[in-house]
């Protein structure tokens, strides 16, 4: 069976880039080529993210879905192709420049990379004294607790404990409160929900809508989470062996004539359909 991979017609043409102003979009991945040795691990992916919008990124292990995550932010450099964030093409940027670039993205890490060592109102208030230097006393004491009551926690019962004290999903809350406290345009969150049991999975899908709808943070998601991510995306795409060979929300995905994005979802169709 011929499989045809799906790419927006409106940036699917090699070399020809898009507009670079568009305040509809947030970001714009196009025609992204990478390779690591001989192995071709993009192979030529179009995306497009519209602001204030959730776009989820599904697929196996090993497909190419945390390089493409790596081409967003700039910490990989394509063979060829663009990421457009902002109106600019951040693959040509200076060091300098894309240093300032990334100020519009914010991280959110598989086990939430919170340090240890402080507390979680530490925690989120560590880039605030990093890069807001104009913030100090109570105006930052009022920033961090507005940050906590966004993902509904607590600052007086939350913020004094470490993040070993606390449940797996209010360090998750709290390590997106910390990736917010910047106010990026963008966060990218690296596999959220692994490891969770369904009742905080429930609670890191409401963290990611509530950034949302509270801030408009535009959100990418990289998920293998079926469940979470037909919850919470506007668009998902499935990538395969550095193809995105589907596009579309749960009737899309599910509908899908591509051998392995069957697999992916058979399991979950037996449950739930």
């Amino acid at each position: 069976m011929t499989t045809q991979v799906v790419k927006p017609p409106e940036t699917a043409r090699t070399g020809d880039h898009p507009p670079l102003a568009g305040p509809d979009f947030a970001l714009r991945v196009v025609d992204l080529k990478k390779r690591f040795g001989a192995r071709q691990v993009i192979k030529g992916m179009s995306v497009d993210v519209p602001r204030g919008s959730i776009l989820v990124i599904l697929g196996g292990s090993g497909m190419g879905k945390s390089v493409l995550m790596k081409h967003m932010i700039g910490l990989l450099k394509p063979d060829a192709g663009a990421v457009i964030v902002d109106g600019q093409d951040i693959t040509r940027l200076k060091p300098l420049e894309l240093k300032q670039t990334r100020g519009k993205f914010g991280m959110v890490f598989q086990n939430g990379a919170l340090f240890d060592s402080m507390s979680n109102w530490e925690n989120v208030a560590f880039p605030l004294r990093e890069h807001r230097k104009d913030l100090k006393g109570a105006a930052l004491d009022a920033r961090v607790r507005e940050l906590f009551k966004v993902f509904s926690l607590d600052p007086d019962a939350i913020g004094p404990r470490s993040p070993s004290e606390v449940s797996g999903g209010q360090r998750k809350r709290v390590a997106l409160a910390r990736a917010v406290a910047l106010e990026p345009q963008i966060v990218l969150y690296d596999e959220p929900t692994t490891g969770l049991d369904p009742i905080t999975t429930d609670q890191v899908d409401e963290m990611i809508l509530a950034a949302k709808h509270k801030l408009g943070v535009t959100s990418i998601v990289i998920s293998h989470d079926i469940a979470s991510a037909f919850k919470i995306a506007d668009d998902i795409i499935f990538v395969y062996d550095g193809e995105i060979v589907c596009r579309g929300l749960k009737s899309a995905m599910l509908a899908s004539e591509h051998p392995f994005v069957q697999r992916f979802f058979a399991t979950w169709k037996e449950k739930n359909v």
